[in-house]
């Protein structure tokens, strides 16, 4: 007697989106984006402009941080049908301080196929241009919004040798620059706004520099922040 073949699994497609600039997203995310059989993303308000901008109609599921638990085990039925489905985040590479990991470890735990499919993140966007050292670098996410737990995670990095990148909110920028000063001196620091868009900028400087001429009220939006690694000794032997 034959065995009835397995049903295949759907893929879970993990699609980067552009940061700012909607002409960044790339051909291979449009096409996936057509193809699927469903979109898991953060805000759909946000989403469908991205996709009316390609005139792409596609059934969305809101995928965000407190509702995760909630949404996995629809996706998950969705991709055993044998249905793909395509994770976005608002803007860049989903799972990257994004919605995103609790639903691809779970994919991978059921032997789904997951499938990345690159493009614009904010943390290689800013650190290309910002003119500080780009061979090793160390991507820390949304820092500890107590300043008394954001110094001491600064203080464990002091011998650091790489970049340290950050995300941060506008409102964040000087209380944390404050802390960057106090916990590993007057590095030099770049901060990254509204990368791709119109009026993107870079403002490098040291700490104190930037402090001295940063008004948070104008910056909109989410910010990175590169901050120099130490800097190490040069051998002394000749």
């Amino acid at each position: 007697m034959v065995s009835p073949k397995k049903a295949e699994t759907g893929r879970l497609y993990i699609v980067a989106t552009p940061i700012g600039n909607l002409e960044d997203l790339t051909f291979r995310a449009l096409e996936i984006l057509k193809s699927v059989f469903l979109i898991a993303c953060e805000d759909t308000r946000h989403t469908r402009k991205l996709l009316n901008r390609y005139e792409i109609k596609k059934n969305l599921i809101s995928y965000y941080e407190p509702k995760e638990k909630q949404k996995i085990p629809i996706i998950i039925r969705h991709l055993t049908e044998g249905k793909d489905v395509a994770l976005v985040s608002d803007a860049g590479t989903p799972g990257i301080s994004d919605p995103g990991f609790p639903l691809i470890q779970k994919a991978i735990e059921k032997s789904i196929t997951v499938v990345p499919i690159p493009g614009s993140s904010a943390v290689t966007t800013a650190l290309c241009a910002s003119g500080l050292p780009t061979h090793k670098f160390l991507f820390l996410g949304f820092p500890p919004p107590k300043k008394t737990a954001a110094g001491k995670l600064l203080r464990s990095l002091s011998e650091e040798t790489s970049t340290l990148i950050f995300y941060l909110p506008p409102r964040k920028l000087e209380s944390f620059l404050h802390t960057v000063w106090d916990s590993l001196g007057n590095r030099q620091v770049v901060i990254a706004r509204e990368l791709t868009k119109i009026h993107e900028e870079f403002i490098r400087g040291t700490a104190r520099e930037i402090m001295q001429q940063l008004d948070p009220s104008r910056i909109k939006g989410e910010a990175t922040l590169l901050i120099e690694g130490k800097k190490r000794k040069r051998s002394s032997l000749s």
